[in-house]
Order: C-alpha cells, then sequence, then structure tokens
C-alpha cells in the first residue's frame, strides 16, 4: 500500500494548536503525512457503539473532542466500564497488539470529534513508523494500568470515592466542568446500583464539590473532589504522566 503526500496537511507547529489527538498530534511530520491521506474527521454520539466483543476489528478511532467507555459485558446484559479513552489515546489497540478483536465494547459516552482510520493503514503504519509504535505500546501500558487499578478500586473503595475518581477521569478526557452524564448511566458504569450513585452524588453535592441538575453534573471544587477521590486516580494519572509525559486529556 503506498502512503500519498498531502500537501495541505499541516505541520507539527500547527497540528499542536489543533484539538487533535494527542498521539497523532506526537508523531513527526513525516509519520503524519502518511497517515494522514486516510485519516478521517468524524463526529462520535452518544451511545454510539465503535466495537462489539468478538467482532473483527476493521476501523480505530483517534478521540478529540468525544470520550469513549470500554465496557465489560456480563451474560445478564449488566454492564461494568473497564476504561475510559479520550484524547490522549486510541480505541481498537488490538489491531497492532496482533489480536485483531477484543471482549469489551467500546462505546461513545460524551459526543465530539474524532479521527478514524482503517485497520489495515494504521497496522501497516505501526510496523513502520518507530515513534507510532513507540507511542501506542506505551498508551497501551498505561491503559493498562488503569483497566487493572479500575479492578481493584471497585473492590477496594467506596462508592462516593470511585464516583469522584470517575467525574475526575472525564473531565480529564473532555476538559470540562459540566458533564452530561444521567445517574443511570454512571451507575451502568460504575457496576453500582442507581440508588448508590444517587446517595454518593448527594454527599457531594451537599459538600459543594458538585452540582447534579437533570441529567448534567457540574463540578464546581476540582480541588476538593480529587481529595475525595481514592487514591487510584492518583496512580493513574501518574502513570500517564511517566509514560506520555502529560496528563490524561
Amino acid at each position: 500500500m503506498k502512503f500519498d503526500r498531502k500537501d495541505s496537511t499541516p505541520p507539527v507547529s500547527e497540528r499542536i494548536l489543533q484539538p487533535i489527538n494527542q498521539i497523532l498530534a506526537a508523531i513527526p511530520d513525516s509519520e503524519y503525512q502518511r497517515l494522514s491521506p486516510y485519516l478521517k474527521p468524524v463526529t462520535l454520539t452518544s451511545g454510539q457503539v465503535l466495537t462489539e466483543p468478538g467482532e473483527p476489528v476493521e476501523t480505530v478511532y483517534f478521540p478529540e473532542r468525544a470520550m469513549i467507555s470500554l465496557v465489560s459485558i456480563m451474560s445478564d446484559g449488566s454492564t461494568t466500564e473497564i476504561g475510559l479513552v479520550g484524547n490522549e489515546g486510541m480505541v481498537g489497540l488490538s489491531v497492532v497488539l496482533g489480536g485483531g478483536h477484543t471482549t469489551s465494547r467500546s462505546i461513545v459516552q460524551i459526543a465530539g470529534s474524532a479521527m478514524q482510520l482503517r485497520a489495515d493503514v494504521l497496522r501497516q503504519e505501526f510496523d513502520r513508523a518507530e515513534k507510532l509504535q513507540k507511542l501506542l505500546l506505551l498508551y497501551t501500558q498505561a491503559l493498562l494500568t488503569q483497566v487493572s487499578q479500575s479492578a481493584a478500586c471497585n473492590r477496594q473503595h467506596t462508592t462516593e470515592e470511585r464516583l469522584a475518581r470517575w467525574l475526575l477521569s472525564v473531565h480529564d478526557c473532555i476538559q470540562k466542568d459540566e458533564l452530561p452524564l444521567t445517574q443511570e448511566f454512571i451507575a451502568n458504569m460504575l457496576g453500582i446500583r442507581r440508588s448508590g450513585v444517587t446517595v454518593a452524588a448527594g454527599i457531594l453535592q451537599q459538600a459543594g464539590i458538585i452540582r447534579y441538575h437533570r441529567g448534567h453534573i457540574t463540578i464546581l471544587n476540582q480541588e476538593d473532589l480529587e481529595a475525595t477521590a481514592c487514591e487510584c486516580y492518583r496512580l493513574v494519572q501518574s502513570e500517564f504522566i511517566r509514560l506520555l509525559g502529560s496528563r490524561r486529556g
């Protein structure tokens, strides 16, 4: 497959000023130019499913403003979120890891922009491009930390601590204080009853940390929210900084 150069493709110095995915912003011009003819800007809608368990991954996504949940689905239909992907990462890592598909569902949690790319194009460029390969492998390690820490968090920490951690993670992905999230959706992602979310959100609201109204949660005091969150939030953030040089989001 031949990768053609597009003269209109912005150089790195201009790309980093745009609301672009951090991985795409970090690769050198030579690698970005080979990918650019195949990168397609798309708008992802809330609830849109990008990948299903057991199905071949034919398209990958580099989020810009959108946020995607990686969700584990049980035989009874219940769900639990195992990972979050924002503009620091990519959806479809199994393409470059060799597995071809995963056991989780990728679903758009917050609508927004992303860059879409064919899996075969990414696979070829991954084998060829030194910087892109390194970044995706480092991101994979950071994501594995997030997934494994989420499993420990679900077992060890209170609903209030977990909710605070999760809201901070969502905030980091989209860089907004107002989060379009219903309590029912949060309950599905955290794998708990809606009543548990109601109680935990009420505690945070009474403390003046968040405000909840009709499917929207607004973070009023991020510092206090971080103080309320369990240690898992800081551990995952530290790992993203160590491996990729920046916070998530």
